[in-house]
């Protein structure tokens, strides 16, 4: 019940009031997001988190004049890997046998066959592939937004190579995929504050197959 009523407060908010989102709730937020499922718990994606108001302002041009790019209080950018690498991956498997202080057979084989198979997949394949990670992490910040009750709009809308160059995600082997701003709705310019939620009906939408 608890994540239905989350659901029904949140929407995509439209104009933002400028208000700072205390940092306890950015950090729970920006926790929840790092503890998302992602394909064999790869993470192939970095966030960065743009509280400084210049390069906010410097943002809005790269997404279409959005006015939430700058008047929100902390805006998340999603940065997938550009590719999937020998390096990036064996970082990950190296990272998994430190924490669990185990090294299985089994394990070391699903290594060996991702390191000789992912990288040598096209490049956009890959790419694809860690941009729909991200967005499975952007699902999970956004119900983590609504939970603190911090408005979040997720962001397709934008040029993803300027934003690249702003931020320098090239150098870094990253590509931007989703914004999200954070920050606290503003009722009197938005539009959407008191509109009704609009979803297909429960009938149209999920078919059951005992």
């Amino acid at each position: 019940m608890r994540v239905l009523e989350l659901m029904n407060w949140r929407y995509a908010t439209k104009a933002m009031n400028g208000n700072k989102v205390d940092d306890e709730k950015i950090n729970r937020i920006i926790e929840s997001i790092r503890l998302s499922p992602s394909s064999i718990g790869l993470q192939p994606y970095e966030l960065i988190v743009v509280s400084n108001p210049e390069l906010k302002k410097v943002l809005r041009t790269a997404g279409n004049n959005q006015s939430q790019i700058e008047d929100c209080s902390h805006l998340v950018v999603f940065a997938v890997w550009d590719q999937y690498t020998p390096e990036r991956i064996h970082a990950w498997f190296d990272l998994v046998n430190e924490v669990r202080g185990v090294k299985s057979e089994g394990w070391e084989r699903m290594r060996n066959g991702i390191v000789s198979s992912w990288p040598n997949r096209p490049q956009e394949q890959n790419f694809n592939h860690a941009s729909m990670q991200a967005y499975i992490a952007l699902g999970v910040g956004l119900i983590a937004a609504a939970d603190e009750r911090v408005d979040a709009t997720p962001m397709e809308g934008f040029n993803p190579s300027e934003v690249d160059r702003i931020l320098g995600l090239n150098e870094k082997g990253l590509r931007s995929v989703l914004l999200m701003p954070l920050g606290y709705r503003d009722e009197e310019k938005d539009y959407l504050s008191q509109a009704k939620k609009v979803r297909k009906a429960m009938v149209n939408f999920a078919k059951h197959i005992d």
